[in-house]
């Protein structure tokens, strides 16, 4: 066996398994035709890896450098998925500072925020709901820590948001 066949093998599943981790994306996300057309290229690479170590099983390293790629794949994925940030998010913070004014200071750096008046355990608290890209949600969060440090944080993945001029136009508007 050539020496190349497993570096070809490696390199194969690193595309194919980056694509199908993007795909994946792209499926939850409801990206139907972009998600169909990246599944046609990762089981095309994947046919051509698999059929590369099949024909060549007598070797360790083929089967080493499918299963490497495998694993180099996922984390090549799920780089190329975080720098992406496709999809929105929506982001809760309760506030224990009480008359905090969260929600003013995040409206008055332009995030969209809805104020719910809530009661913890110690007095009144202010929970904020935002709904955001995902690619502002690191400034989004810095913003937070900066006005309320103490505030408790969940994220959470979120379908694509509709009404109230929300969507990729909205979005790219304000900012």
């Amino acid at each position: 066996m050539a020496w190349w066949i497993p570096l070809l093998i490696f390199i194969a599943r690193v595309g194919d398994v980056s694509i199908g981790t993007i795909r994946t994306i792209l499926v939850t996300s409801g990206y139907k035709k972009s998600a169909a057309l990246l599944g046609f290229c990762e089981v095309t690479i994947w046919v051509l890896a698999v059929s590369g170590v099949i024909q060549n099983l007598h070797n360790v390293w083929s089967v080493l450098s499918y299963a490497g790629g495998y694993a180099a794949g996922v984390l090549v994925g799920m780089t190329i998925e975080e720098r992406l940030a496709l999809g929105y998010r929506v982001v809760r913070v309760i506030s224990l500072q009480q008359n905090g004014n969260l929600c003013e200071r995040l409206r008055a750096d332009d995030w969209r925020a809805t104020r719910v008046n809530g009661q913890g355990r110690n007095g009144p608290i202010e929970i904020a709901f935002l709904v955001i890209p995902r690619r502002e949600q690191a400034a989004l969060l810095d913003d937070i820590r900066r006005i309320t440090p103490d505030a408790f944080i969940t994220v959470e993945r979120v379908e694509r948001p509709h009404g109230a001029n929300f969507g990729p136009l909205a979005a790219a508007v304000r900012k």
